[in-house]
């Protein structure tokens, strides 16, 4: 059987990639702005958070929603909160559209609900919190969606959105796609010659191979993980130490998508970095991921009790440069816009620093790494809120002005 193992990449240095450092370190890190001559935000913007999605990261997203709202500038931000349901269904999320009407979104819930009346997404985004015609909007609408996962974070409602004429926070369909596809993400990553651990990926076919499980332990054991290809916050995720545990890794794993990645295990230390911007992207100090349990998993990511994170970093200065580095790099190459988180792995001795994934909306919440290492690098959560929002309307304005039709130019 051709396991088709794709080989951990040349170790880039940093002189490979110094383009990148010199516009990492153009700016100070508290620099609110991409250019010194970036537009200032709008007086007043009507700011759809959707939140909740069909995905098994359905309640990461709501608790998300709930602290981005009560952050917000309610003196800028008129905020229309949409819900989506497990089932997919598109709602006003009456109770906080009834407290933030009233001006107590500080007595908001540690979670969002997605409940309240049906709605139609293209007007609710478009005209009104109903989509109501007879009440025009009056100021420009920007879209945050801060939906963890497959059908919402892989680029299904980027598509919605591209295809509404809004603007919208975050990466595009592309980047949103290849961000969430580990397999895909991880195939470009290799064709960039950015240095990852040595991975596979699988289809349920796969599974009627003889000898599978012996080949992918020889392969890649003694320690090894299966993951679903599609899918965040470590959901699905099984650390496998001997081959009678392969077969209810997978099992485990495709419960959760038509595609499986089997990567090597590795003694690494794990670290994070937080990237924000359209061309000219900048990267947060460098974080520690230190895990309370066997591998960084959703318990560890939630529950503030388990895992510690350490910001910034205790590395050597010269590899936490070369990590933020490598941040960028990743998230250029993977055409990311707006915001990520880059995950890296350091193994040393050994390969030195490998990309782990990216995550297009990291979570929002209070333990949450992207606003702590921002928050770290001088930008603060409100004013990560308006960076994100100022960047959706740099992008749809850029977008807005090419040329839609062949011949002459007007």
């Amino acid at each position: 059987m051709d396991l088709n193992i794709k080989p951990n990449s040349k170790f880039i240095s940093r002189e490979a990639h110094g383009w990148i450092l010199s516009v990492a370190y153009t700016r100070p890190m508290s620099s609110p702005h991409d250019a010194p001559d970036s537009p200032a935000l709008p007086e007043r913007i009507r700011l759809v958070v959707l939140f909740g999605g069909r995905s098994a990261e359905h309640d990461i997203s709501c608790i998300s929603a709930s602290h981005i709202v009560r952050a917000v500038d309610s003196q800028r931000y008129e905020i229309v909160p949409v819900g989506i349901t497990r089932e997919g269904r598109w709602v006003l999320a009456e109770q906080a559209a009834e407290l933030l009407s009233r001006g107590l979104a500080h007595e908001l819930p540690g979670s969002l609900s997605p409940t309240g009346p049906d709605i139609d997404p293209l007007p609710t985004i478009t005209e009104g919190p109903l989509g109501d015609t007879s009440r025009p909007v009056t100021a420009p609408t920007v879209v945050l969606p801060i939906l963890h996962g497959p059908n919402g974070e892989d680029g299904t409602v980027q598509g919605l959105l591209e295809m509404a004429n809004v603007p919208y926070v975050g990466a595009g369909v592309l980047g949103s796609a290849l961000a969430m596809d580990k397999a895909a993400a991880k195939t470009v990553l290799d064709a960039h010659g950015i240095a990852q651990v040595r991975w596979t990926q699988l289809t349920e076919a796969d599974l009627n191979r003889p000898d599978l499980a012996t080949e992918l332990y020889e392969s890649f054991g003694p320690v090894l993980f299966v993951k679903p290809a599609n899918m965040g916050s470590s959901i699905g995720v099984v650390k496998v130490t001997a081959p009678d545990q392969i077969a209810g890794a997978l099992t485990e794993a495709f419960s959760f998508d038509d595609v499986v990645v089997v990567e090597e295990g590795a003694e690494i230390r794990e670290l994070e970095c937080a990237v924000l911007g359209n061309a000219t992207p900048r990267a947060s100090v460098i974080g520690e991921i230190v895990p309370g349990a066997d591998f960084y998993d959703f318990e560890d990511k939630y529950d503030a009790d388990v895992a510690q994170t350490v910001i910034p970093a205790q590395i050597d200065p010269a590899i936490a440069e070369e990590a933020r580095a490598l941040a960028l790099r990743t998230y250029t190459a993977l055409r990311t816009e707006g915001m990520a988180r880059v995950d890296m792995f350091l193994e040393s001795p050994g390969r030195g620093l490998l990309v782990n994934e990216i995550n297009t909306i990291p979570g929002f919440t209070p333990i949450s790494m992207y606003p702590k290492l921002w928050a770290a690098s001088g930008l603060g959560y409100s004013e990560l809120i308006d960076e994100l929002v100022r960047l959706a309307l740099e992008r749809h304005a850029k977008r807005s002005g090419r040329r839609v039709h062949h011949g002459t130019k007007s």
